[in-house]
């Protein structure tokens, strides 16, 4: 049984793995997406601040990004090896002791801020 489940994840395996840049929770991050119109195919960007990451590089493994558009508060889920990521950029790093900032949906404005953390740079 676990030489099919192997196989599966061989199949799917995102080969743009190794090359993403290294981020954590907090940092401010630009995800460019592929999205399919029809027969034509362009990347959209997605920026926003990363507020979860589960096993990190991994087969299951997925970061959550969360912005703030006109008001309202959106997050999307990317898993790693997801063929749909084209890129990804770190725009600011930021600092943070936490692990998760599930926090955040609650804030609005300055409170939402994360402070940037100098010394990573």
């Amino acid at each position: 049984m676990s030489n099919l489940v192997k196989l599966v994840e061989e199949k799917n395996h995102n080969p743009n793995v190794k090359a993403l840049p290294e981020f954590r929770t907090g940092d401010t991050i630009n995800v460019g997406v592929k999205i399919k119109e029809g027969d034509k195919s362009r990347v959209q960007y997605f920026q926003g601040t990363c507020i979860a990451i589960k096993a990190p590089g991994s087969y299951q493994g997925h970061f959550r990004v969360r912005k703030i558009s006109d008001g309202v508060g959106v997050e999307r889920v990317f898993p790693y090896h997801s063929p749909m990521i084209d890129s990804i950029k770190v725009v600011v790093k930021g600092k943070s002791r936490r692990s998760k900032h599930f926090y955040l949906r609650d804030r609005v404005g300055k409170a939402a801020r994360i402070a940037i953390d100098y010394s990573r740079e």
